[in-house]
């Protein structure tokens, strides 16, 4: 134990020792593994079929072709994991009561929780961009003979990949704000499919794109995993500083609340 670590008083923690208890706690379990797992495969298994199911575009839609797009259509299934995983961080320890220990050792609740988003977002950031680089690789090669084959050098295609990896970093976050909010799994799950999938899918329905494209996964399908623009979208850069928002929203809601109540 360093001289810091002895100096500093019995339940009382910086940031660093925070974290670090977070990493242990996120790295020992299985279910981490195993989502994280899920979310590549599975990810660059629907690439690599969406990309051999690719037809040569017809003259009519040459301009706005975008393989990019394709391939990584993956991505709404590797947010629902990553999201749930970000859930089931906080509501598994509240589930087990775990919490108890958790506040004892951090009182400072808000830096607990901006310790558990630190750590999340690092691995999620991480194992994201590793998937949507891979899957583009292996989406590539799927292709058949006379589809135009995107390259990293082409434009709009690099920014595309790493928006794309950071996008599922940012909805791990989320799912984490969600589950301090309501502290219930499934309540929190619920918010989740609802804010990701139904609440857009009504929206475009009733207005097209005019609100649904401020919402997460919108934006990620037409504003971050494109290397074209799409016409009556957010800009790329737009579109993430719009996600960066809503974390820095529930996160803080989330914190509020941790500080509020008893347990």
């Amino acid at each position: 134990m360093s001289a810091v670590e002895t100096s500093l008083p019995a339940g009382h923690h910086r940031f660093g020792h925070a974290a670090h208890m977070e990493w242990i706690k996120l790295s020992s379990l299985r279910s981490t593994l195993w989502a994280l797992l899920a979310t590549v495969a599975g990810m660059i298994a629907i690439g690599v079929v969406t990309m051999a199911n690719t037809k040569v575009p017809g003259p009519d839609h040459a301009d706005t072709f975008d393989p990019v797009n394709n391939v990584l259509a993956g991505i709404a299934l590797g947010q629902m994991i990553v999201g749930v995983l970000g859930v089931l961080v906080i509501t598994g320890e509240y589930s087990s009561g775990a919490i108890r220990s958790a506040f004892a050792a951090v009182p400072n609740r808000p830096l607990l929780l901006a310790a558990k988003g630190a750590v999340l977002g690092a691995v999620t950031l991480a194992v994201g961009e590793v998937v949507t680089f891979a899957t583009f690789l292996a989406g590539r090669l799927a292709l058949t003979d006379g589809v135009p084959r995107p390259g990293l050098g082409d434009p709009g295609v690099l920014r595309a990949l790493l928006l794309s990896g950071a996008y599922l970093a940012l909805v791990g976050l989320i799912g984490l704000a969600f589950g301090a909010i309501v502290r219930h799994t499934a309540l929190a799950i619920g918010l989740l499919v609802g804010v990701l999938y139904v609440v857009p899918a009504v929206l475009a329905g009733l207005t097209g794109v005019t609100v649904a494209k401020f919402f997460p996964t919108m934006i990620a399908a037409n504003s971050l995993a494109v290397s074209k623009p799409v016409a009556g979208c957010l800009s790329p850069w737009c579109g993430f500083g719009v996600l960066c928002f809503y974390v820095a929203v529930v996160l803080g809601i989330g914190g509020r609340l941790l500080v509020r109540r008893d347990v």
